[in-house]
């Protein structure tokens, strides 16, 4: 066959799925203005953009939760003015989350097999057994796991309960699979057995649509990559095309070869200082300061101690020996009350259950633990409040209708700069960042850097914790590694690799050394 006869045939091949010229929008707010795709039979499609670029949009189009305005929707060749759930079920398009949609109170087996219950015999009575047994058969197919025979889903990890999820979806032989950021919540082995699995579900002729901020991910695993960007698709990338930076400067239309912005900062004093801390079960005699103008990254594995470290900073853990001095002043925290008036800040990794009020308003989730600076005899100062908010809005470039909107409308990215402006308002002096960058785009996330940057050019000092080791060795000064609960190597961030941090983070690296 011709080069050219080749390539009709590759323009004239079914597509499975097609999007064209779809228009949606909320009110005045146009989240889709004319986007287009075209999805071939059994392949990996990559789905991008900034938060707000329309990706979500036009997977709940897919879902049936949204009719279009404008454009049409073709499955398998046959169009479709309106979707719904039920029907999208039947077409075979299942999905697989970012929020785990699962019943915290059913075991592992009474979930995977909800609506298509095992009974017994003829009767009405479950058999619960062998629900318990058939899931842990798949389970073991699937992803080589062995979950607790009668484990709550409640009672699982993140991790687990997407396990969980996907395992579901596939009980349904799907043809279309749509995941939405689904390695947001895992730790790199467990995002290496979801991309075998991928792998071998297209082997098998299953179409995966695949929504996520990590490029690198989109690069190794996606056969096709559309593009898109404020609710047009500006770019429909094949195999050979594929690439990260490519991808990222298509995203946010501009050169990001550089995302790290580099900072001069002349660092100061030390304004924490820790010394041989322990926690039973957790870490062990762990030591390190924090000076005045430095951004410090902390990261290790699941289980190594890392994260127990941050929360224990912040009161949310106690310890059962060593001494946390801030400014030269003893404080081992028993709560976040205290704290907080330490002048510590968390920003916890999930921002939505923990960081920010869903509810609450851009200004009211900003103020709300600054309080006392706005009160006077009992009385709130309103306009001094909505004149802070709004220059914090227009200083973090929070992209919002107003003030007065409330959270949950805004993209996740401007959700953590909310969850980040909530300690600005307090002018905080350490700050905990955990996962500061976690299911954030590209774009949001190069604006969160620069504002870590800037938190450090004040003054204050910055922890990170991060399991992106890229940004760890972009961002920070420094890094501490931790490995089953001890601090195990500490590296100068522009004299390091991700691939040493790694090696350490494993333990695998050679002449591991405590760090004072």
């Amino acid at each position: 066959m011709t080069a050219p006869e080749q390539a009709n045939t590759a323009e004239s091949a079914p597509h499975i799925l097609r999007f064209d010229g779809i228009v949606k929008r909320f009110g005045g707010a146009t989240a889709l203005a004319g986007a287009s795709l075209a999805i071939r039979p059994g392949t990996v499609h990559g789905l991008v953009g900034q938060n707000g670029a329309g990706k979500s949009t036009l997977i709940k189009l897919l879902a049936g939760l949204h009719t279009p305005d404008e454009g049409s929707i073709e499955i398998e060749g046959r169009a479709h003015d309106r979707l719904t759930p039920h029907l999208c079920e039947d077409l075979g398009i299942h999905f697989i989350h970012q929020d785990r949609l699962l019943v915290p109170t059913f075991t592992v087996g009474e979930s995977l097999f909800l609506g298509r219950e095992i009974r017994l015999g003829k009767t009405p009575f479950l058999d619960r057994s062998a629900m318990q047994r058939r899931a842990s058969e798949l389970l073991a197919n699937y992803f080589g796991v062995d979950l607790p025979k009668n484990a709550l889903i409640g009672e699982l990890s993140t991790a687990e309960r997407q396990i969980v999820q996907i395992t579901r979806a596939l009980l349904h032989k799907p043809k279309i699979l749509v995941f939405d950021e689904p390695t947001a919540a895992l730790v790199r082995q467990e995002a290496e057995i979801l991309f075998r699995l991928i792998r071998r579900l297209r082997s098998e002729g299953v179409t995966i649509i695949y929504v996520s901020h990590y490029l690198n991910e989109i690069e190794a695993l996606c056969d096709d990559v559309t593009v898109l960007r404020n609710g047009v698709d500006v770019a429909s990338l094949t195999e050979n095309e594929i690439s990260a930076g490519r991808i990222a400067s298509l995203m946010v239309e501009r050169d990001i070869a550089d995302m790290f912005p580099k900072r001069k900062v002349e660092l100061c004093g030390e304004i924490l200082k820790v010394r041989n801390l322990s926690a039973t079960g957790r870490f062990h005699d762990v030591s390190f300061s924090l000076r005045r103008g430095e951004i410090l990254g902390i990261t290790g594995l699941l289980g190594s101690g890392a994260k127990d470290l941050v929360r224990t900073l912040f009161g949310l853990q106690t310890t059962t020996s060593g001494t946390i001095d801030i400014d030269t002043r003893g404080l081992k925290p028993c709560n976040p009350v205290e704290a907080v008036d330490r002048q510590i800040a968390l920003v916890p990794e999930d921002r939505r259950g923990h960081g920010v009020g869903l509810d609450l308003s851009v200004r009211e989730n900003i103020t709300l633990s600054s309080l006392g600076r706005y009160t006077r005899f009992g009385f709130l100062d309103r306009k001094r409040e909505s004149d802070d908010t709004d220059e914090l809005i227009r200083r973090l470039q929070i992209k919002t209708s107003g003030r007065e909107a409330l959270v949950r409308t805004l993209s996740g990215g401007n959700q953590q700069k909310v969850a980040i402006a909530k300690w600005l308002s307090r002018r905080s002096e350490i700050y905990l960042l955990d996962e500061p960058t976690v299911g954030v785009d590209i774009g949001s996330k190069v604006e969160i850097y620069s504002l870590i940057g800037e938190l450090a050019a004040r003054g204050a000092g910055v922890i990170v914790l991060s399991s992106d080791l890229p940004e760890l060795v972009g961002i920070t000064d420094r890094i501490l590694v931790l490995f089953r609960g001890r601090v195990t190597r500490e590296l100068i961030s522009s004299q390091t690799t991700t691939d040493e941090v790694l090696s350490a983070s494993t333990g695998a690296s050679e002449g591991l050394r405590h760090v004072g």
